[in-house]
């Protein structure tokens, strides 16, 4: 009877002791939802109540700096573009640099005033520029969200701002912020904007301060972004990268600034203290493979992919990197054509089996190419 009940304990023991570390140690924080996810996989480490369905407030600008990003980078708006203040812009209210009508700022000074102080008018102002109004950029977000499969997720406009009719439908959840927080790091000039405390617009006649206070306060703050409004509560995208490894935390419907920062600081002290990154890289350049009978007689493979791999940190000394790759293959090689295996393992289980690959086809030779090489290697031979 008593073997029985040992041998349960221990059982129970060792499954608790199995569990990720995000479920075994609880992180305890007043923000009544939230995730931490990291940037690079899109690992989530942490959760709770991730998937309520909350107004962000201004946390709604990361979709649309994402979208100003997107932008830009496919040349459909410039960098060197003057952006002008419509009536609808210089409107709105909240925060803002107080646009007038009319008044034109460089996409360089928008970016900063949207991002630095969450400034309306600049958001309205650069979705104007962008999609031509602000009813069409919010379709446009919407789209984004599913294209990205965001399903919680429902914007009304490109502020976060409550004071309209259709404010009750403007929603999304911390999952979904840290989704789309990730997609904007991946556009690292905004880096640029996210990571300014303090600065000026206007040749230095109007000055930023970040409202983003981890910029100043928390050792590797790359961003990202603040919101509130009565009915939202106090919320906020932080985003901080120490060690190679990025950390995204999100915290919805805060009762305070200070249980904001507080909660978010929480979540990434555990996600840099529990979690490391290793490199999907061979630990030796991978040799050539020889291709009998092709076009081309030799060929260099190479990693299906290379995104690196989260474990957790006690497991870094166990990593161990293991290469299998065919010494020749006999063409025609197809391109992406598997040729070997780069294992990622620890003591305890496999973290990776990446595909090495062919980066290109190769066709094999005809009758006559093959016959006119060995006419050449016997000339050369005699």
């Amino acid at each position: 009877m008593w073997k029985r009940i040992f041998a349960a304990i221990l059982s129970a023991a060792l499954m608790l002791c199995c569990l990720p570390a995000a479920y075994a140690e609880a992180v305890e924080i007043p923000a009544p939802s939230a995730i931490l996810m990291d940037a690079a996989t899109g690992t989530v480490l942490f959760e709770k109540n991730a998937n309520e369905r909350l107004a962000p407030a201004s946390v709604t600008k990361i979709m649309t700096l994402l979208l100003v990003m997107e932008a830009l980078d496919s040349g459909r708006i410039g960098w060197d573009d003057t952006v002008i203040a419509s009536e609808a812009a210089a409107g709105k209210g909240g925060s803002q640099v107080y646009l007038e009508v009319g008044e034109q700022m460089s996409m360089d000074e928008m970016l900063k005033s949207v991002v630095v102080s969450s400034a309306n008018d600049c958001a309205t102002a650069l979705a104007e520029h962008v999609a031509g109004s602000e009813s069409a950029f919010v379709e446009k977000m919407n789209e984004k969200a599913a294209e990205l499969g965001l399903t919680d997720t429902h914007f009304v406009n490109c502020t976060g701002l409550d004071d309209e009719p259709n404010a009750a439908e403007h929603l999304t959840t911390a999952h979904d912020l840290a989704v789309i927080s990730r997609e904007l790091l991946k556009h690292t000039e905004i880096k640029k904007y996210t990571t300014i405390w303090m600065d000026t617009v206007r040749d230095g006649q109007f000055g930023l301060s970040n409202t983003n206070k981890l910029v100043r306060f928390y050792e590797g703050t790359t961003g990202l972004k603040t919101g509130f409004t009565s009915a939202a509560g106090h919320c906020l995208s932080a985003t901080a990268e120490r060690d190679g490894i990025e950390l995204i935390a999100v915290v919805m419907h805060c009762a305070s600034s200070t249980d904001r920062f507080q909660s978010a600081k929480a979540l990434l002290d555990y996600g840099f203290a529990n979690y490391a990154l290793v490199s999907a890289q061979p630990p030796e350049p991978l040799h050539d493979v020889n291709v009998l009978l092709g076009t081309q007689s030799v060929l260099t493979p190479v990693l299906q992919e290379s995104a690196p791999i989260l474990i957790e940190k006690g497991e870094q000394a166990q990593v161990t990197k293991t290469v299998t790759l065919c010494e020749e293959v006999t063409a025609p090689v197809a391109a992406g054509q598997q040729l070997g295996t780069l294992t990622i393992a620890t003591d305890a289980r496999t973290l990776a089996e990446i595909p090495i690959i062919a980066p290109e086809a190769i066709d094999k030779l005809t009758l006559w190419e093959m016959t006119v090489r060995l006419l050449r290697r016997a000339c050369m031979g005699s």
